[in-house]
């Protein structure tokens, strides 16, 4: 059966992005010419997701309104309607965690399987027709009689322990370790911010509380569905495929200035720019 519905969590406080984020939410700063959550919808709807639920909390009505329609802008529904793309909405009242707020995505995944996208985090894609990590983790997880795929990525020893890391054998996760120290493991494959999951994580989270930070973490659900006999998948990222995480300053600057030297509109003009201002 083919996955055509998405949770977007989006209810993560953003402090880190501070004062930038005190009256805005983090995935709605802006990436050249959109918000860095319209880049992860759009993803999802080449993947061929027909519905996408937010889970939002406090400050963060400005997502619902950047996609709805807007007739003083004269603007419709900002995603093309032909797509068929449907939008929900859920509140998570007290951010404890991706584990917790994927707890309210339960009932709306109806015992299917869902794809989860992280809102603050954008995935360069590869050009078309190669299909996206989307459509890859959902070809695995359809076709592997999996209960979950992860995304991961290769990173550097020093990034360890700023992710969630996956111990795998081939394409089998055999663990998933929250942000352990590189000490802990030889592993170096990081989950990148999408997965597809399937109903026994869902029927794990309702057993796992907050970890000593006081937030629920989906590793902990993965490992019990491992424990219990459940296949779990890593699916890495290919060449031409990037994460582009928005968590903090640094990143943010960094993800910004790639992509708007890239855009094809303004690139030439703020390579120029930037070189002028490099030479000066």
């Amino acid at each position: 059966m083919s996955v055509t519905d998405a949770v977007i969590p989006v209810a993560g406080l953003g402090t880190r992005l501070l004062p930038a984020t005190r009256s805005q939410p983090k995935e709605m700063l802006p990436v050249v010419d959109r918000p860095v959550v319209q880049y992860v919808v759009e993803e999802l709807v080449r993947a061929g997701i027909a519905r996408v639920l937010f889970v939002t909390g406090r400050r963060k009505r400005a997502i619902e309104d950047h996609f709805d329609a807007d007739p003083e802008l004269g603007e419709g529904p900002l995603i093309d309607p032909r797509t068929g793309l449907q939008l929900f909405y859920a509140r998570q009242p007290h951010p404890a965690g991706l584990g917790d707020a994927l707890r309210h995505a339960e009932s709306f995944a109806d015992g299917r399987g869902i794809v989860v996208a992280l809102g603050d985090t954008i995935i360069e894609r590869r050009p078309r027709p190669a299909p996206g990590i989307v459509e890859r983790l959902i070809d695995a997880f359809s076709a592997g009689g999996a209960e979950a795929a992860i995304a991961v990525e290769r990173v550097e020893a020093e990034d360890v322990s700023r992710y969630g890391i996956v111990i795998a054998s081939g394409t089998d996760v055999e663990r998933v370790l929250e942000k352990p120290s590189p000490g802990e493991t030889d592993s170096r494959l990081a989950v990148a911010a999408r997965y597809v999951l399937g109903p026994a994580v869902f029927a794990a989270l309702r057993h796992i509380g907050p970890d000593t930070s006081g937030e629920v973490q989906v590793a902990d659900a993965l490992n019990r569905v491992i424990v219990a006999g459940g296949r779990v998948v890593a699916v890495p990222l290919v060449e031409g495929e990037r994460r582009h995480d928005i968590g903090n300053p640094q990143s943010y600057c960094e993800v910004f200035l790639e992509h708007a030297l890239k855009h094809p509109r303004y690139g030439p003009g703020l390579r120029a720019r930037a070189a002028a201002l490099l030479d000066a």
